[in-house]
């Protein structure tokens, strides 16, 4: 894999937020700098390192791990060192955990002088420290760009007294048609985000002091798919430029390799889907940290059955919430229930497997289209539920109807979704546009040609 760039490596540290669901993108664009190179310090906790998943063996002697110790904070338990180990009212410690590590990264920086260090949304106090030690500073934005041009716009006029109202509409100063804006029961869980937490600072507050303090915001994003969302908010919003690296899809070297790693562990999964008709079979993953009622699963155990369509169900509880899936699997008539982890891309690739029924965490969502199945959509938490709009636009897929002010559904609402996606006349047309998203999605030379053109970024303004 050649970097088209010239000139000599680059050391580029990289910092995410404390979650998988942010360390995993920042861990796929640290493997992909590492193949052209260049070298990365990853920094994060010691127990958030030793659960990331291997590397390959092109990439491992460039990356470096830097464990950074959290301090003890108040309220916070004290093995807990990501998202995943707590529930979500505990989640504001581990920010003020993280406001603990201005010393140890000021450490770091001042012993090593990077090239460029890339940072999260979290980090509001790092670009000072980084400019006086005159390091360059760039932000990794895992969200699409028209996800935090929406939660941006909306902050301008956002106050403490402000409603979740105010967060159902679209951004009044998008100059075309869009239907990015949240369901009411979305904005009762969103509003939180413009509120000071725990940690004395709002996530907003965070994410607009890092991005207004950074030479370069990169967006996990490619112009094919939010051309007009980047240039909007690269004027909107930004002081320095906005560039796209792309969708960071899994590479299918690293596919086959996984596959032949995990063999061993996935053998009733692989036995169970070998055994369905092709594309009959709907996969269902809600994510380790987006959470379901009991009462919401029960109708989403009930949807299933009423579908009549053939189902793989992953059960992965946050750990923080005491109810962990331990492993195992459970038959039922016509599906099968796996607790614990599982092998997702292995599922999502195998031929029976016909759509995702997913909460639309960007990373599902880049990894159905990558296959090219359409998406029965049940959005949570964060930005899912922009995420969804932006899937619905494009026709790839099927909202779960939901009460909007609360976000309840029924069996019966899950089992006309996933029949829309999967066996009524529509399914014909989410399986078109979902493999004409594929054609963009997986297109692995697109993607490493904005990691190519990154890391000339990187050269031209470092």
């Amino acid at each position: 894999m050649a970097d088209h760039g010239d000139g000599a490596s680059l050391h580029i540290a990289v910092f995410p937020w404390l979650a998988f669901g942010h360390m995993l993108p920042f861990l796929r664009l640290s493997k992909s700098l590492a193949k052209r190179r260049h070298r990365v310090s990853f920094l994060s906790t010691p127990r958030n390192i030793a659960r990331l998943p291997k590397l390959p063996p092109d990439a491992a002697p460039l990356i470096d791990f830097v464990p950074l110790l959290l301090p003890l904070v108040e309220h916070l338990p004290p093995d807990a060192e990501s998202t995943n180990d707590l529930l979500p009212d505990q989640i504001q410690y581990l920010k003020k955990a993280l406001d603990g590590l201005q010393s140890p990264f000021e450490c770091f920086l001042r012993s090593t002088k990077p090239d460029w260090v890339i940072l999260d949304f979290c980090q509001h106090w790092a670009p000072a420290i980084a400019a006086e030690l005159n390091v360059p500073c760039g932000c990794f934005c895992i969200l699409r760009a028209s996800s935090l041009f929406f939660l941006f716009e909306k902050g301008t006029k956002m106050t403490s007294s402000s409603t979740p109202e105010e967060l159902t509409k679209p951004p009044e100063s998008v100059p075309f048609p869009t239907t990015m804006a949240l369901r009411l029961h979305e904005a009762k869980g969103m509003i939180w985000a413009y509120r000071d937490n725990a940690s004395g600072i709002s996530d907003v507050q965070r994410v607009t002091s890092v991005v207004k303090s950074s030479n370069l915001v990169a967006f996990r994003s490619c112009f094919e798919h939010e051309s007009p969302w980047l240039s909007l908010f690269e004027a909107r919003f930004c002081a320095g430029d906005v560039v796209p690296v792309g969708l960071l899809p899994t590479p299918a070297d690293e596919l086959a390799s996984q596959a032949e790693a995990e063999s061993s562990s996935t053998t009733t999964i692989l036995r169970w889907l070998s055994e369905q008709l092709p594309r009959s079979v709907v996969y269902v993953a809600i994510g380790s940290e987006a959470t379901l009622s009991a009462e919401q699963e029960r109708y989403l155990a009930s949807g299933l059955e009423l579908s009549a369509v053939p189902f793989l169900w992953a059960v992965r509880k946050p750990s923080g919430s005491g109810t962990s899936g331990g492993g195992g699997a459970r038959r039922h008539c016509h599906g099968l229930v796996i607790e614990g982890w599982v092998p997702q891309l292995e599922i999502l690739r195998h031929n029976s497997v016909g759509a995702f029924l997913t909460h639309c965490g960007y990373s599902s969502v880049i990894e159905s289209l990558q296959f090219g199945l359409p998406l029965v959509m049940l959005p949570s938490i964060i930005d899912t539920g922009l995420i969804a709009r932006w899937c619905s636009e494009m026709k790839v897929g099927e909202e779960v109807a939901r009460n909007e002010a609360d976000g309840s559904f029924t069996g019966e609402d899950v089992a006309i979704a996933i029949r829309k996606v999967m066996v009524e006349e529509e399914a014909k047309e989410f399986r078109r546009n979902a493999e004409k998203q594929q054609e963009v999605v997986a297109d692995t030379k697109l993607h490493e040609s904005y990691v190519d053109n990154f890391i000339q970024r990187l050269r031209s303004k470092g």
